[in-house]
């Protein structure tokens, strides 16, 4: 983990790197589960929600000059109605949630610790904040029967587990993006994992 170099930005720091943050996301979400077929406009319209919060946290990871990794987070207050619909309808005080967007790694730089480190960044940036509470992601839902899933594809569970990340059933929201597979978005139902954080 040595040989790759980190680079924290925060609000508005992240339209510096807008393009490049974008493409990776594009590359790593093409895969299963999500299957996003990639929109460099729906992209950039999706990471306006970090560059706005002066409070979010967008870490990259380089290996060289190149981007393999990425992760993101920010308030939960701060994010879009349809991360914070599910909270507010369960009684949560969003001001304590801290709302992890998401890591992205190429294929390439999987198994070498980076990872943990990108989650572990988020919940660092969280407790620095202050005030927060629960750490927080969702994840796309798809049935094991799925046509385009890998005979070989092992979902994070577990790995989110070790992590201190629990499933919630009862805290899901949903999405519209285009699979590599369709014409046309459809609706993805999301679910959420929490984690309590403590202040350091």
């Amino acid at each position: 983990m040595n040989d790759f170099r980190y680079e924290r930005l925060s609000g508005k720091q992240i339209a510096e790197h807008l393009d490049d943050l974008a493409q990776l996301r594009i590359e790593i979400f093409r895969e299963f589960p999500y299957l996003y077929q990639g929109d460099e406009d729906y992209e950039r319209h999706y990471l306006q929600t970090y560059i706005q919060s002066p409070r979010s946290i967008c870490t990259l990871v380089y290996d060289g000059d190149v981007l393999v990794g990425a992760t993101t987070g920010l308030p939960l207050g701060d994010e879009i109605p349809a991360v914070r619909k599910p909270f507010l309808d369960a009684g949560y005080d969003l001001s304590k949630i801290f709302y992890c967007g998401e890591s992205v790694l190429k294929k390439s730089h999987r198994g070498r610790g980076i990872y943990k480190h990108l989650f572990r960044a988020r919940e660092d940036h969280a407790r620095a904040l202050g005030g927060f509470e629960i750490a927080s992601f969702c994840c796309v839902q798809r049935p094991v029967d799925h046509a385009l899933r890998p005979v070989d594809y092992v979902p994070l569970n577990d790995i989110w587990n070790r992590f201190g990340y629990r499933e919630r059933p009862e805290l899901e929201t949903e999405f519209d993006w285009k699979d590599i597979d369709r014409s046309e978005p459809t609706n993805k139902r999301m679910r959420f994992w929490l984690k309590p954080i403590k202040q350091q």
